[in-house]
């Protein structure tokens, strides 16, 4: 019996993400959809410019590390925060919020979540263009 799985570099291909949830072009990386017990799904996901998430909640919440370019985070309610290489992101449980890349640069992100009940993610609408654009936290 083995404990453990070895996925080879190229053996799951980038897919496009689903135009249904997604502004733009988005590519997805699988990483890893733990077998049950174990709930937790990642995947490294690449904007072009301008690309970006719906509006989208997660039953568990979700992190977000930043590997490469830069974007933007935005939590409903709040102010549009930039992101960039390095910085980890916690969003809460059921937190409408969406994120993607800047207008003029791409954005990597591994993205991690638990699965409940079959389901990582509840979409929403898309992000206006108005939304998108407006302004930008200045970051610390």
């Amino acid at each position: 019996m083995s404990v453990l799985t070895v996925y080879e570099a190229g053996s799951r291909p980038s897919q496009r993400a689903n135009p249904d949830y997604f502004t733009g072009t988005v590519w997805q990386d699988p990483v890893i959809q733990a077998p049950a017990p174990a709930s937790l799904r990642a995947l490294r996901v690449t904007f072009e410019p301008g690309a970006r998430t719906n509006w989208h909640t997660h039953p568990f919440g979700q992190t977000l590390q930043v590997l490469d370019g830069a974007g933007f985070i935005h939590v409903w309610g709040q102010e549009k925060l930039s992101i960039l290489p390095g910085d980890v992101i916690w969003i809460p449980p059921d937190v409408k919020h969406w994120h993607g890349a800047g207008p003029n640069t791409s954005l990597v992100h591994l993205a991690m979540q638990e699965e409940r009940d079959g389901r990582t993610v509840d979409w929403m609408e898309p992000v206006e263009e108005g939304t998108y654009a407006g302004g930008i936290e200045a970051r610390r």
